[in-house]
Formats: structure tokens, C-alpha cells, sequence
């Protein structure tokens, strides 16, 4: 089981950091990622991690203002948010896998959780 949390609403400029808690397995330095998903548009890759040094993957929307870290003894995984703008507005996912992944297609990632809303005001 994946929950999030840390979603609200801020201003433009503002940051955020969410949290994923897994329970249930411990996906260690297997593929964890977040996603968001905005009205009308599909679900979009925003950020990933896995194997042992931590390796980052990041959509070039949010490089360089999105950080995602992982504690592996707390089996969370953390997305912080910084120079949020108004397009960042989306229900936020965090996904995981019990494997190392090539690419963070949606499929390839079978755990799943609810979402956690992020509002961007201009």
C-alpha cells in the first residue's frame, strides 16, 4: 500500500514536499516514482528513483525545481516542490515497482496510491 500526503495549496513561487509511505513491502532501491494527472489531460511522468545510488530521473518540465529522495529504513519517498507554478496544478501519484525499471512507463509500475491534490494559485 502507497499513501501520500503533503498536498494543499500555495501560492506561485511557493514549494511543497510530499510523502509516499509504503506498507506492506519494502521496495528498497527498487523503482519508485511520482506522477500527476491534471483535469483533462492524461497521467504524465513527473520524477523517479531507484538502485542503490539512488539514481533520479526527472521530466524536463520540473528539473532544476523538483527533488525526489528516498528513505529506505522509513520505506518513503519524497517529492519536494520548489518554485511551484500554476501549471503544476494536478492530483500528485506515487507509483512503485519490485523491480529496476528501463523507462517509468506507467505500466511498468504495478503499485499505486490514491493521490494527493497540489494547487498552484497565480
Amino acid at each position: 500500500q502507497l499513501v501520500e500526503s503533503g498536498g494543499g495549496l500555495v501560492q506561485a513561487g511557493g514549494s511543497l514536499r510530499l510523502s509516499c509511505a509504503a506498507s506492506g513491502r519494502t521496495f528498497s532501491s527498487y523503482a519508485m516514482g511520482w506522477f500527476r494527472q491534471a483535469p483533462g489531460k492524461e497521467r504524465e511522468f513527473v520524477a523517479g528513483i531507484q538502485g542503490i545510488g539512488q539514481n533520479t530521473r526527472y521530466a524536463n518540465s520540473v528539473k532544476g525545481r523538483f527533488t525526489i529522495s528516498r528513505d529506505s529504513a522509513k520505506n518513503t519517498v519524497y517529492l519536494q516542490m520548489n518554485s511551484l507554478k500554476p501549471e503544476d496544478t494536478a492530483v500528485y501519484y506515487c507509483a512503485a515497482s519490485l523491480a529496476t525499471i528501463s523507462d517509468y512507463d506507467p505500466k511498468r509500475l504495478a503499485y499505486w496510491g490514491q493521490g494527493t491534490q497540489v494547487t498552484v494559485s497565480s
